[in-house]
């Protein structure tokens, strides 16, 4: 697990908010907000407006469209909603708009497509059929059943080829957790992707944008008109504009996954881009904004359920956790041995499900279930010491910190260590096992980057096939609350010896 991910190193530097291209299902507008002034366009507005873009900068806005949709949005500008949607009839043509409020400017995108009134309907008819979608993800007790019913509602409802559910590791890969497909989509379901193929900068864009949409990958980019935008006197942020172009790695990722449309939606626990709902049709196809917000509908639904389903597993480890916890002090207390209490059934292993330990103290060694042996436990000690701790320090990958570890992988690749003083080299060690997993690729991971001679330009990788890794020297993670709790046994433990309570060590 050692390879280069290429997610902040090369990835995450690429500026894709600053394409200065957009898609051309759509035209954008951009209108300074104290004269409403139209101050950059992008060329395709003769579409619409069937005049020379040239013509349409230093035009005010209230110009091409009625006075009671220039007072609405007006009006709702004096809010703060930062995303105002709304339906605006242009040249006696009615097209769905939305308005990024900016501050200093309006980022306004108009989709090509005319509205109609069957627009209208189909929009009630398939929401009235997501009512039943959000119905059944409420009533799963699962994240994979709450995935795999939104995953298969999803397709049915949008019509797209192939619609994944997959979530990130610490390590911002993605792993399928549900996937529903045509028979001739090839199937990724239980494939890892690395995090390069949506890298940070992406992933950040999901934080402001719920959706990605690309509705032909070979499409022809449109321009702005100027180029540098008179306020920035730059390149125009277009970081939560759904039009904005999208950078020639991932046309070519897609080509190369097969795909001619596609849409990404975001999953959020706690604020944090939890995962990704992805969308595959071999085909263009397009999505109105109507489904793209029943997507963003959807999604909160999904991530409402998942941080339900995650708060109560939380909750029911802190409750485990807890008990243990209080179960341990109360036998330290009515026996006066800490030391074999810690040590004993219902001691430190049990707390943390380790399957061994050890306490080091004053120079004395006492060892518990599986661990390392004495002399190779003294060698930790010393490697320890150079780290001079003063809380809990915790890994799951030892010997890829310290290099005698190698030797005791397999009983103790998990290490949690609680300093008991901070002036001496006194230690609770608890031990993990190796816990060796398989990890399915979509493609060989070593080759998910591919760099052009001049090492400037790269390429993604070309295929997707499975490619199995089996991952060693790792354990079972520590979870936050374990830490927590080390952390407040700790501070008992020094409590504790800092009272007239004896211990076995000094009995």
């Amino acid at each position: 697990m050692t390879q280069k991910t290429y997610d902040s190193e090369f990835c995450g530097k690429v500026p894709i908010h600053l394409t200065n291209l957009i898609q051309p299902y759509g035209v954008l507008m951009v209108v300074e907000t104290t004269g409403f002034q139209i101050i950059q366009v992008s060329e395709n507005a003769t579409a619409i407006f069937e005049c020379p873009v040239e013509s349409l900068i230093q035009k005010s806005l209230s110009e091409f469209i009625d006075g009671s949709a220039f007072k609405e949005l007006q009006d709702k500008l004096k809010g703060e909603s930062s995303k105002i949607p709304g339906i605006w009839k242009l040249r006696g043509i009615q097209y769905l708009v939305l308005v990024h409020n900016k501050g200093t400017h309006l980022l306004i995108e108009i989709e090509l497509n005319s509205v109609s009134l069957s627009t209208r309907d189909t929009f009630i008819e398939v929401y009235q059929e997501l009512k039943y979608a959000m119905l059944a993800i409420e009533s799963t007790q699962t994240i994979s059943d709450a995935c795999r019913i939104a995953a298969a509602e999803l397709k049915r409802i949008s019509g797209f080829d192939k619609v994944m559910i997959y979530r990130f590791d610490p390590e911002w890969n993605g792993t399928v957790m549900a996937e529903d497909r045509e028979p001739d989509m090839e199937s990724y379901m239980g494939f890892t992707f690395p995090a390069s193929d949506i890298p940070k900068q992406a992933r950040d864009l999901y934080l402001k944008n719920a959706y990605r949409l690309i509705p032909d990958k070979d499409y022809v980019p449109v321009k702005l008109f100027p180029v540098v935008n008179p306020l920035s006197h730059s390149f125009l942020d277009l970081s939560d504009c759904n039009l904005r172009s999208v950078v020639a790695v991932h046309i070519e990722y897609l080509t190369n996954m097969g795909v001619t449309a596609s849409m990404s939606t975001r999953i959020l626990h706690q604020n944090k881009l939890w995962g990704l709902i992805a969308c595959h049709h071999k085909s263009a196809k397009f999505l109105s904004y109507e489904m793209c917000s029943l997507f963003e509908m959807l999604s909160t639904i999904i991530s409402g359920k998942i941080s339900s389903i995650e708060s109560a597993q939380a909750l029911a480890l802190d409750n485990l956790l807890g008990n243990s916890h209080s179960q341990l002090l109360e036998l330290v207390y009515k026996t006066k041995k800490l030391d074999e209490s810690l040590l004993g059934s219902k001691g430190v292993m049990a707390i943390f499900d380790a399957s061994g330990a050890a306490i080091s103290r004053n120079g004395r060694l006492k060892t518990a279930g599986q661990t390392p042996s004495p002399d190779q436990i003294e060698e930790l000690l010393l490697w320890l010491h150079t780290r001079q701790l003063r809380r809990v320090f915790y890994t799951d990958q030892l010997s890829s910190m310290h290099e005698y570890a190698k030797d005791y992988t397999a009983i103790g690749s998990g290490l949690l260590v609680i300093p008991l003083t901070n002036a001496n080299d006194s230690y609770v060690l608890i031990f993990r096992p190796e816990k060796i997993r398989t990890i399915t690729w979509g493609g060989d991971p070593a080759t998910r980057i591919t760099f052009d001679k001049d090492e400037k330009n790269y390429h993604p990788r070309s295929s997707f096939r499975q490619w199995q890794e089996m991952v060693t020297g790792i354990s079972q993670a520590w979870r936050a609350a374990e830490i927590s709790y080390a952390e407040e046994l700790r501070s008992f433990i020094y409590e504790y010896e800092t009272s007239d309570g004896d211990n076995d060590f000094n009995i």
